[in-house]
């Protein structure tokens, strides 16, 4: 095998310029090929096989009901429910003839329908006291409906002051509307956004506020796009703009859901990638510069690294198709290999030009000295990579297929490109030998304390075995994203509510199976908050609410059609408002309390829109009025309910939980903190183990946990003995082969146990530093028992560790620069790659020479071993 490539680096470095014109026309159409072809399949659900059990649950479910995947969820907050009302209703409209770019667009319990039955939905008693107050308002409403001024405002108000008195009721009764009339004059005075709600008046506590409306999107996704939804997104936040929905109605407009929290990650992930490249390739030369010493073979390297990328990228996105949120770190595995490659090279380059100052000579020396330890090397870091294809995790495996053919296509760079530029440049000779002198009591210290290193390495690993129990595995995409970012934000905020569906779990039930009795066994689970199917819409005691809303539309129904009064002066109104004002101040001089205060601010304000001039008193009444007339609208219609049956409700609405088969949905919603990864992980096993086809957000965030686990087992369990084959074939002696692997797994125990440690979690980003791991600790270990093998000693003075260090330097600085990531996905993964090249690094050099000790036999240069 070493003849063979020893007569391709020959033949390589005979003809450079047609060799390195070869590379550059493969580097050129591969790099053709990705930038045109290239696409991203940004959907993290196809991370994991489709084929699991829970994933054919999962994609079922999605397929019956596809409303929660791939939505945009509107969230429509303002000052008072008329105008989140009025603000989500003129919203949705406008984005319903939008079709090109949003295919449906739905407002969350609006419509005529739920506006019509509002009063069926609430517990009977607090229908009732509804009720009974709006009954008892009657003569006000009287007033509010014939008068609708500031003058009818103003008796209206004395009318309620003279009934408090009569019925012997308090002013701290009138507290909540008193002050909310009072912040609505004041704000007028002040010249802000001012509305004052009458829907408020009359909710009873248990109906939601109201202040806040939902629209769910469905959008057209580009999903060869880094942000599939970006375009849907900017759509929506442009019509808001253009509605100007922040003036007409003080509202605030803010997107979550599944699509802007996806595109929120990759978002995040363009961000300042271009600086942090720069300033990472600039400090990528700088240290190729410090272990080559040549400007000549630093651009060699980095000529012969770019090269093999866009090859890589090419063949890569050829047998890919489409790049994943994983597979897409490729070029960060190429770089980091291929530069060991190539330092590998140059530096054992050196070593050779200033024994053997002919440049060929040199250069086919190095080849001879490297060639089995590189091919190694390579075969063992792509046995690697290519191990997660077998497993479910479908990510990881596509980056171990493109990584793998990187592996071989770095390979083949470094031993036909590298040496081609290094001789056409005509690099200079090397007048002083590679080495580190210095580094000769350090040697000693470890031939001479070679068991005490071995003992306390394993004491180490022993001791911190024991940590190992509580390293933390977090698969909760959230976690991996900026909580400041807006729809991150917004979710997090939403799902304190526990009506909310951000952590639930669902079960899909047949046409002829009991969904009640299996929502009723689930519900009986401790761990369950609430279960809800679609019968969960259809009210209770309709009967009943239906006889108290027509006796309320019979008592009302005089005060809400009373003949109109003509339009008042302003004078009429300024003497309205002064008879309010008296009244007030007397009504709070009779009492102390909180409903003195608030009266007494209430009169304080009214006296300063008298003063004020008439253009005020209109912004106030607008203030207060121009909501009346929908609330009053409403009101009518609510008086007006219809029975609630399956047949009644909306068939938008119905099938949100019933598929036209008759299949239904049911939704199962967690007891406790919705926020608590341990909440949520009890809540999983708790449904499971009584409905085993569950499925929903809370159960794949528990499922995604148990694959990724078993991935990482089976993937490491098939690299580690397909790389004992590889180094058996090769080296065919088992202890040389244990020789190899030992510090490999003590490195990657001990990654583990520091993590365990610090606290410091894995998830679906970082866990490629396991593989990583495996590629660059196994070639560090090739690199020197094969050099031991051929009767080498005192490894830190030699090249192959001035090589190992730099090589080491450069991957880390790759890594590290991910660190910096604004994604903390990307953060936590720079991070670990950093840590565990440090591991692997200290492994290879001190722990590796003292376990190997004296070399076996010595054997000719050359060899390889």
């Amino acid at each position: 095998m070493l003849d063979a490539l020893l007569s391709v680096v020959r033949c390589a470095v005979r003809y450079s310029r047609t060799a390195i014109l070869i590379w550059l026309a493969l580097a050129a159409a591969a790099g053709t090929f990705f930038f045109t072809a290239f696409e991203i399949d940004t959907d993290v659900n196809n991370l994991i096989s489709r084929d699991l059990p829970w994933r054919k649950r999962e994609l079922a479910y999605q397929a019956a009901f596809p409303q929660g995947r791939d939505a945009i969820l509107i969230v429509v907050d303002a000052p008072t429910p008329e105008q989140a009302g009025a603000a989500s209703h003129v919203l949705a409209a406008a984005l319903a003839e939008q079709p090109a770019l949003l295919r449906s667009v739905q407002e969350e319990g609006g419509g005529e329908f739920f506006t019509r039955n509002r009063f069926m939905f609430p517990p009977a008693a607090d229908v009732e006291n509804i009720l009974n107050r709006l009954t008892q308002a009657k003569p006000i409403l009287a007033f509010l409906v014939s008068d609708q001024s500031l003058r009818g405002l103003a008796k209206t108000l004395v009318y309620v002051l003279h009934g408090l008195q009569v019925e012997g009721y308090s002013l701290d009764d009138m507290v909540k509307p008193l002050n909310a009339a009072a912040e609505t004059l004041e704000q007028v005075a002040q010249f802000q956004p001012a509305a004052f709600s009458w829907a408020e008046m009359i909710q009873s506590a248990s109906e939601p506020s109201g202040k806040r409306r939902l629209i769910t999107v469905q959008p057209k996704l580009f999903t060869n796009e880094l942000q599939p939804g970006k375009k849907a997104s900017e759509a929506i936040r442009k019509t808001a703009a253009d509605l100007d929905l922040r003036s007409k109605f003080q509202a605030d407009v803010r997107l979550t859901g599944p699509v802007p929290l996806a595109d929120e990650q990759f978002a995040s992930l363009e961000e300042g990638g271009v600086a942090n490249g720069f300033i990472t390739a600039s400090i990528v030369i700088v240290i190729l510069w410090a272990a080559l010493r040549s400007l000549r073979l630093v651009v060699s390297a980095v000529l012969s690294l770019a090269a093999g990328l866009f090859v890589t990228a090419g063949l890569g996105l050829l047998v890919a198709g489409a790049l994943n949120p994983v597979s897409i770190a490729f070029a960060m595995l190429f770089v980091g290999l291929g530069a060991d490659f190539a330092v590998q090279y140059t530096v054992r380059y050196r070593a050779q030009r200033h024994e053997t100052p002919q440049l060929p000579e040199s250069l086919m020396g190095a080849a001879g000295f490297l060639g089995v330890p590189l091919t190694l090397a390579a075969a063992s870091a792509a046995a690697g990579f290519l191990s997660f294809i077998p497993t479910s995790y479908r990510g990881l495996g596509q980056l171990g297929e493109i990584a793998g053919l990187g592996m071989i296509v770095a390979w083949a760079s470094t031993f036909t490109l590298l040496p081609a530029l290094v001789n056409v440049i005509k690099a200079p000779l090397e007048p002083h030998a590679i080495g580190q002198p210095w580094l000769a009591r350090a040697d000693n210290f470890l031939r001479r304390r070679r068991y005490l290193i071995i003992g306390a390495t394993a004491a180490i690993v022993c001791a911190g075995a024991y940590f190992l129990q509580f390293l933390a595995f977090d698969f909760n995409p959230l976690h991996l994203q900026r909580k400041s970012a807006e729809a991150v934000a917004t979710f997090l905020e939403l799902r304190h509510d526990p009506m909310m569906d951000a952590n639930s779990a669902q079960i899909v039930v047949g046409p002829r199976e009991d969904a009640q009795a299996i929502a009723a066994k689930v519900a009986a689970l401790p761990e369950v908050a609430q279960v809800r199917t679609i019968q969960s819409f259809i009210p209770a005691d309709q009967n009943a609410k239906l006889a108290m809303i027509g006796r309320a539309r019979k008592a009302l129904a005089p005060a809400l059609s009373p003949k109109m009064k003509s339009a008042p002066t302003d004078r009429e109104s300024v003497s309205a408002l002064e008879t309010a004002r008296a009244e007030l101040t007397s009504a709070a001089a009779r009492e102390q309390g909180p409903g003195s205060r608030a009266a007494r601010r209430l009169a304080g304000d009214i006296g300063a829109l008298i003063d004020a001039d008439a253009s005020a008193r209109g912004q106030a009444a607008r203030a207060f009025l121009a909501s009346l007339k929908d609330d009053l609208d409403a009101l009518r219609l609510s008086l007006n309910p219809t029975p609630v049956t399956l047949k009644t409700l909306p068939p938008q609405f119905v099938r949100l939980w019933m598929t036209e088969d008759g299949r239904q949905r049911i939704d199962i919603l967690p007891k406790g903190d919705p926020n608590s990864d341990e909440t949520i992980r009890r809540f999983a096993e708790a449904v499971l183990a009584e409905e085993p086809n569950a499925t929903g957000q809370a159960v794949a965030v528990l499922m995604w946990s148990g694959t990724m686990l078993t991935a990482l087992v089976e993937a490491a369990a098939i690299a580690l003995g397909a790389i004992a084959i590889i180094l058996f074939i090769t080296l065919r002696r088992i202890g040389d082969v244990l020789l190899t692997l030992v510090p490999l797994v003590v490195a990657a125990v001990v990654t583990l146990e520091i993590c365990a440690i610090s606290g410091f979690r894995l998830n679906y980003a970082n866990i490629i530093a396991l593989p990583v791991l495996l590629g660059v600790g196994v070639a560090f270990k090739i690199y020197y028992v094969t050099a031991w093998r051929r009767g080498e000693t005192d490894f830190l003075q030699s090249p192959l560790t001035r090589a190992v260090f730099f090589s080491a330097l450069l991957t880390a600085t790759a890594f590290g620069s991910l660190s910096l990531s604004s994604n903390p996905g990307m953060s936590s993964m720079g991070k670990l790659l950093a840590l565990s090249l440090a591991c692997t690094l200290a492994s290879a050099a001190l722990f590796q020479p003292a376990l190997m000790g004296k070399p076996r036999e010595a054997r000719p240069s050359g060899t390889g071993g």
